[in-house]
C-alpha cells in the first residue's frame, strides 16, 4: 500500500470516528455527479462555461433561443444519467438515519433518483419547467416534445460541444429556432433552476438552514464552495460548532473550517464512510 492510499485511508477513518452516532446532514456539489457522466465546473478538463444570467434570459429573445435550443440538445443525455456509488451511499445512510437529509446544489435530481427522501434542491431541479408569468408547471419532458414539434427539423441536430454541469451545450444559434410558449398563457417558460445572478429562494434555504440545525454534523461532498449558498451553510454549521468533514477533490473555500479533509474522490470515499458506519452502528 503506497503512502498517499494510507493517508487516505486514515483520513477516512477520522472521518467514521468524527461521525459515528451522529445525525449529519449531507451538502454536495457537482464533483459527487462526475461519475455519473455529468462534468463539473471547475475540476480538470471541465468545459469552460458562460453561465446564463437571468437577465439576458428575461430582456433578450435571442439569449432565450440559444439557452433552449443548447439545452434542448443536452437534455437527452443529461436526462439519461443514473446515480452512482455516492449518491446511493447517501440514500443508505439516509435510510439508516445515519444521514440527516441531503443540500445539493446540483440540478440534476440524481438524490431522487437514487432513493433520498429529504433533498433540498438548493438550486432547482432541470425536469421542471414553469411560466413566469401565470405559474403553470410542465415537466421537462413535455417541454422537450413541444420543442421538437415546433422545431422538426432539430431531430437530426447533433451536440457541437461538451454538455455542461446544468445540460447545456454550446450550439450555434439558429435564427429558425421556435422557442415554446407556455399553452395556457403564451407567457415565457423558464426551467425551474437558479440562473446565475439570480437569488436563491428564501424559503429553500430556510429549509436548508433548517436541515442543519437539526443535525449533529455536516459532511461536504464534492464542492469547492465557490457559490455562496454552500459556503453560508458550512459557515453556520462552523458557528455552531458543528464538526464538517469535507470530501472534494482540489481546494474549497472551507477546508480551514473542516474537522476532516479528504482528497479524493466522491464515489468511493462515500461508499467507504457509509460501510464504515453501518458497521460500527451493528
Amino acid at each position: 500500500m503506497d503512502v498517499v492510499q494510507s493517508e487516505v485511508e486514515e483520513l477516512i477513518e477520522r472521518a467514521i470516528e468524527t461521525l459515528h452516532g451522529k445525525r449529519t446532514a449531507v451538502l454536495t456539489g457537482a464533483g459527487i455527479s462526475t461519475d455519473s457522466g455529468i462534468p463539473d465546473y471547475r475540476g480538470e478538463g471541465a468545459p469552460k462555461t458562460h453561465p446564463m444570467t437571468l437577465q439576458n434570459f428575461l430582456e433578450s429573445p435571442s439569449y432565450r433561443q440559444r439557452y433552449w435550443l443548447g439545452s434542448h440538445l443536452g437534455w437527452g443525455r443529461f436526462a439519461g444519467a443514473k446515480p452512482n456509488a455516492g449518491h446511493t451511499a447517501i440514500a443508505r445512510a439516509e435510510e439508516s438515519s445515519a444521514f440527516s437529509g441531503v443540500v445539493t446544489q446540483n440540478v440534476d435530481a440524481l438524490h431522487h433518483k437514487a432513493g433520498s427522501l429529504r433533498v433540498v434542491d438548493l438550486h432547482g431541479r432541470l425536469d421542471k419547467v414553469r411560466c413566469i408569468h401565470c405559474g403553470q408547471a410542465y415537466t421537462r419532458d413535455a417541454i422537450a416534445t413541444t420543442i421538437e414539434q415546433l422545431n422538426p427539423w432539430i431531430a437530426g441536430e447533433q451536440l457541437e460541444g461538451k454538455m455542461k454541469p446544468d445540460g447545456d451545450v454550446e450550439t450555434s444559434l439558429s435564427a429558425d429556432f421556435v422557442v415554446p410558449p407556455c399553452e395556457l398563457c403564451e407567457g415565457l417558460l423558464k426551467p425551474e433552476v437558479v440562473f446565475f445572478g439570480e437569488m436563491v429562494p428564501f424559503s429553500v434555504f430556510d429549509q436548508a438552514a433548517g436541515l442543519l440545525e437539526r443535525s449533529d454534523a455536516l459532511l461536504v461532498a464534492g464542492s469547492s464552495l465557490v457559490v455562496n449558498t454552500g459556503m453560508r451553510l458550512v459557515t453556520l454549521a462552523h458557528k455552531r460548532k458543528k464538526p464538517i468533514v469535507i470530501i472534494n477533490r482540489g481546494p474549497t473555500k472551507a477546508d480551514r473550517m473542516a474537522t476532516v479533509r479528504i482528497e479524493g474522490g466522491t464515489s468511493e470515499t462515500l461508499d467507504s464512510i457509509v460501510q464504515g458506519l453501518r458497521s460500527q452502528a451493528t
